[in-house]
């Protein structure tokens, strides 16, 4: 099964209606796909133009590495030389925060990613775990 357009709009909908719901800084959202290809992006009014690439990373290391972003941040607290060479080998496109959510398909597959940023890591998370819940898809944050 792969994430489809329409999911990922619904993911970044959702989302931002959660932010707004908590009252969050404006945010941005990066949906990709299994190979961490964008399918799409967000930035509310307001929000930074340097988002997209905070988004995308947090997406992208999450897809890439097969572990959300709260993953990433514990092993690069534990190991910081190994997260920083493998931001090496992906371009510096990780961002290992929360934020950077696994999307899983019906049959527990990894099929994208999400990233969100413009609050704090965990309101990003959170925003980002309503979105895939709207799409009818399993997150892990």
């Amino acid at each position: 099964m792969a994430m489809t357009l329409d999911q990922a709009r619904t993911i970044i909908g959702a989302a931002r209606d959660k932010g707004r719901d908590l009252g969050l800084k404006p945010l941005s959202v990066a949906v990709v796909d299994a190979g961490g290809n964008l399918l799409a992006f967000e930035r509310e009014d307001g929000a930074p133009p340097g988002r997209f690439a905070i988004a995308h990373g947090k997406a992208h290391g999450a897809v890439m590495l097969g572990m959300p972003g709260s993953a990433q941040m514990a092993r690069a607290e534990a190991q910081p030389y190994f997260m920083a060479a493998l931001n090496g080998v992906y371009g510096g496109q990780l961002i290992p925060v929360p934020g950077g959510v696994l999307v899983r398909g019906a049959d527990g597959a990894v099929i994208g990613a999400v990233g969100v940023t413009g609050d704090t890591s965990d309101n990003d998370a959170a925003a980002a775990l309503a979105g895939i819940e709207a799409a009818g898809l399993t997150g892990e944050a």
